[in-house]
């Protein structure tokens, strides 16, 4: 059988090939994709031509194998239904509603130990924020939030905006956000911050100011820079207070960050943390394993439900529409599905 697929072919440009569907192995099970999200951060930076060229797409996960160069199919967040079992796989997978790591596609053949079962009661579009949701749920445990901290938070795209759900449910002094999108300030005052801002419009005295109110605790004790803008880093650098936090969950492609490290940073022993979802980090490994933080991820997907933040909905088949729309007005976007028939 024939299958879609999503190609990045150049920067600018999608394109929707029809290819053949190896015949189903022994081990394998075919999956029917019934809806997949669009990571406005990673897959933007492939569309606009800012991925490091020749670096591996991720060693983590099978159905990414290979370099990032074009042409490409990418995507990792694709939930479907078992349609078939190959040889040697239970009849229990036939019609169950999994998540993959895989990219945009109408069907793929998958192993079974690289599917997530879907839990009862998660819709596929609750489903899909999966990936993301690990992330957030990793920066948490990265930053490691204190009760009574001011945190705040550069960039309210998908990820950032359920980092910041997350948050609001700590008992923090405050939660300030900055995103220069007023539909994304909007959500992220919904979603439990304290304030939102608007980066380009206030200055750090300001933001210090939100953070600390009537408090006498100078700046952020922590500082996610999520943005995906590397001039964001030295703003949080700025307003971050002495021996605070800075975490950076931002992958900036070829984008280089150009960072004043000889003034307030100097003498402040402020920390920069990386952190990345690949894997656990160092200090977590004795209680903590992939399983884990995933079932922590769908049980904050249960509760945020982040559905809510579905702006637009594509078929694949007009997918270069999707991502003309991200590129020319981010704006109007929050998190954007693409749907198959």
């Amino acid at each position: 059988m024939n299958r879609a697929s999503l190609f990045f072919v150049e920067p600018h440009k999608v394109e929707i090939r029809e290819t053949n569907l190896p015949p189903l192995q022994a081990g394998q099970v075919l999956v029917q994709t019934v809806a997949s999200a669009i990571s406005p951060g990673t897959e933007m930076l492939l569309y606009r031509g800012q991925m490091p060229m020749g670096m591996a797409v991720d060693e983590t996960i099978d159905a990414l194998g290979g370099e990032f160069q074009y042409p490409l199919k990418y995507g990792y967040a694709a939930v479907g239904r078992v349609m078939a079992v190959g040889k040697n796989v239970s009849a229990d997978w036939e019609g169950r509603l999994v998540f993959a790591f895989n990219p945009h596609e109408t069907h793929f053949a998958a192993n079974p130990d690289h599917l997530l079962p879907v839990p009862n009661g998660i819709l596929p579009e609750t489903a899909v924020f999966l990936p993301n949701m690990e992330t957030a749920v990793s920066f948490l445990m990265d930053g490691q939030p204190m009760i009574g901290e001011q945190v705040a938070v550069f960039g309210q795209g998908i990820v950032g905006l359920l980092t910041t759900a997350l948050l609001a449910h700590a008992p923090l002094a405050s939660l300030v956000t900055l995103d220069r999108y007023a539909l994304r300030r909007e959500w992220s005052k919904r979603l439990g911050a304290t304030a939102a801002l608007d980066p380009s419009t206030v200055n750090a005295d300001e933001i210090k100011m939100a953070l600390q109110g009537e408090r006498p605790y100078h700046g952020a004790d922590l500082t996610l820079e999520l943005s995906g803008n590397p001039q964001a880093l030295e703003q949080a650098i700025e307003i971050t207070g002495y021996n605070g936090r800075i975490l950076v969950g931002s992958w900036y492609g070829q984008k280089r960050a150009d960072l004043n490290l000889g003034g307030q940073f100097h003498r402040s022993h402020m920390q920069i943390i990386s952190s990345q979802v690949s894997h656990i980090a160092p200090r977590w490994n004795g209680r903590w394993n992939k399983s884990r933080r995933l079932q922590m991820a769908w049980q904050m997907l249960a509760q945020i439900q982040p559905e809510q933040l579905v702006t637009h909905r594509t078929p694949i088949e007009q997918a270069a529409q999707a991502y003309q729309l991200l590129y020319h007005s981010p704006g109007t976007a929050v998190q954007v599905l693409l749907t198959y028939d």
